[in-house]
């Protein structure tokens, strides 16, 4: 006699994306494929129509009525930093902010509540999260807006990016001595004297900020709760999180050995942990069901918000830079932060260890650099070495991605900045703009394509619907193409294709349940609601009404 099941999901619409690209005979994703599922111990053991997923319904079982409902494999973003999320959730969000004014107010506003509950006059005041490009008042915020929040406590906001900061007078005069110059914006505005810092920080200048901040143990307990609360509320069931210097790994191995952890985690941690991570025998994949190695991470270039993206070609807007000195005096192509010469060498010991590399890599100049260093390994296919963002590519490097087999670990949610008179145009210029994000161009080129968030926001489906909707037919995406690189997709970049992306016999059951179908609502996706998140089989979130 078969035994029944722990949790039955049934009157659902049920979409299994188990279809490859191209893949005619696998049926049309956008049609139902079944309308109930069957989960034992965590393990999808039957998809079927509801009459015969009844067989499987025991006295203990529990079963759940979709009413109907959309029921997708759950979000894996393949790349976030969640305790900055959780930053932002405990500190001031400033992604809600239209101004530099809305910004100084959000920051007075949460320096109030930390000294109601009873927080020394020494306290950090935090933000995280704006982004001057969607405000009429388009500029970086200063040190003059922040001393605005407070003359006597340190104040820092951080733009969405995480390349750039804004610190108040009392924390510049601390820590400028530990920033290098070049990473130090100077210039004139109304106040200051010629050649005078303006506040405004990035790459490794932002990086003394972040080291100053870090969070105990404790600490990021309470960040990563509530970030992983976020994440089940946008339907998200697993992570690849970017870890560097940070107290990550050991909480979320706690949350886990705890039974609190309903994420599944793949922690990418940074290059200088390589010596660590071999020392102890740590390789990429090793782990639990839940925590697991993930590959090394490294920087090439900056932001294309900061001006720190390296390109072929400048900035279009690098003239007017130079003009107020706002480029902190970067070249007008942007920066290396880790230069060419630097990433080979990496590259080389990482994989020669048995490591998966991801490189962040923006501009068109560093993702040529990071293919290039990729391709000198042995098989960069098998070893699945990703290339993160890579906002700007030429069309060599679309084929190169796809003969190579080099995943494209990128962000939909940047196509926000695609759109006419947006941030993109600022800063490449309309025919760079079109050429940005060319998600349509890799997929068809056959490149391994995974979608992340890089908490910009961290909401899956606003991704799917900037992609959906994208101005350029080298950006856009179908609905089943778009979902899929955030299930199937994000499950190859982390080795776990055989038992995540799909809802499949024999996988892990885990879903999303969506109110509205994203297919007969392709024009807008963003305000689809999640109704229910599992995890294990697990329902880790419920908003069913």
């Amino acid at each position: 006699m078969t035994e029944a099941a722990d949790r039955i999901f049934t009157n659902a619409e049920v979409h299994a994306l188990a279809g490859e690209p191209g893949d005619e005979s696998a049926g049309d994703d956008a049609t139902p494929t079944a309308e109930a599922v069957a989960v034992r111990d965590g393990e999808i053991v039957r998809v079927d129509d509801a009459y015969e997923v009844e067989f499987l319904e025991g006295v203990e079982t529990d079963v759940i009525d979709l009413g109907g409902r959309v029921l997708l494999p759950g979000f894996i973003d393949a790349h976030t930093h969640l305790s900055h999320l959780g930053r932002s959730l405990v500190h001031a969000d400033l992604a809600a902010a239209d101004s530099p004014a809305d910004c100084v107010e959000l920051l007075a506003e949460s320096a109030d509540e930390g000294t109601a509950d009873g927080e020394t006059g020494d306290e950090w005041v935090l933000g995280f999260g704006y982004d001057e490009s969607t405000w009429e008042e388009s500029r970086y915020l200063t040190r003059e807006d922040l001393d605005r929040v407070s003359k006597d406590r340190p104040v820092a906001a951080f733009r969405e990016d995480m390349h750039i900061a804004t610190v108040n007078s009392v924390a510049l005069d601390r820590f400028v001595d530990e920033m290098p110059d070049e990473d130090v914006q100077r210039g004139r505005t109304e106040g200051q004297r010629p050649g005078e810092p303006t506040g405004v920080i990035v790459e490794e200048a932002v990086d003394v900020i972040y080291e100053e901040i870090e969070p105990d143990a404790e600490q990021m307990r309470d960040l990563l709760d509530a970030a992983q609360r976020e994440a089940h509320r946008k339907g998200v069931t697993g992570v690849h999180d970017m870890v560097r210097d940070s107290r990550a790994p050991e909480v979320y191995r706690r949350m886990d050995l705890d039974g609190d952890l309903g994420l599944r985690v793949r922690l990418n941690y940074w290059s200088n942990h390589l010596d660590a991570l071999v020392e102890i025998g740590l390789r990429t994949n090793h782990g639990s069901e839940f925590v697991r190695v993930g590959g090394v991470k490294t920087y090439t270039d900056g932001s294309l918000g900061g001006r720190t993206a390296k390109l072929s070609e400048p900035y279009a807007d690098a003239e007017s830079a130079d003009t107020d000195g706002e480029d902190g005096g970067d070249d007008a192509t942007g920066q290396w932060v880790v230069s060419p010469e630097e990433l080979r060498e990496l590259v080389g010991e990482a994989d020669a260890e048995g490591y998966q590399m991801t490189a962040h890599a923006i501009g068109d100049e560093a993702v040529e650099a990071v293919l290039s260093a990729y391709e000198e390994t042995g098989d960069p296919a098998t070893a699945r070495h990703r290339v993160e963002h890579a906002e700007l590519t030429s069309d060599e490097a679309v084929e190169r991605f796809a003969e190579s087999g080099i995943v494209a670990s990128v962000q939909p949610n940047f196509l926000k900045w695609a759109q006419e008179g947006g941030l993109y145009d600022t800063r490449l210029g309309p025919e760079r703009r079109k050429r940005s994000n060319r998600y349509a161009d890799l997929l068809e080129a056959g490149a391994p394509l995974a979608f992340g968030s890089d908490c910009m926001p961290l909401d899956p489906l606003f991704g799917v619907h900037q992609t959906v909707n994208a101005p350029e037919d080298r950006q856009r995406l179908s609905v089943t193409e778009a979902l899929r690189a955030y299930t199937r997709g994000a499950a190859y970049a982390g080795f776990d294709e055989d038992r995540l992306g799909t809802i499949e016999v024999g996988k892990r059951a885990d879903f999303v349940a969506l109110e509205r179908s994203p297919w007969e609502h392709s024009g807008d996706v963003q305000n689809v609601d999640v109704a229910l998140t599992v995890v294990d089989g697990d329902v880790v979130y419920n908003n069913l009404e």
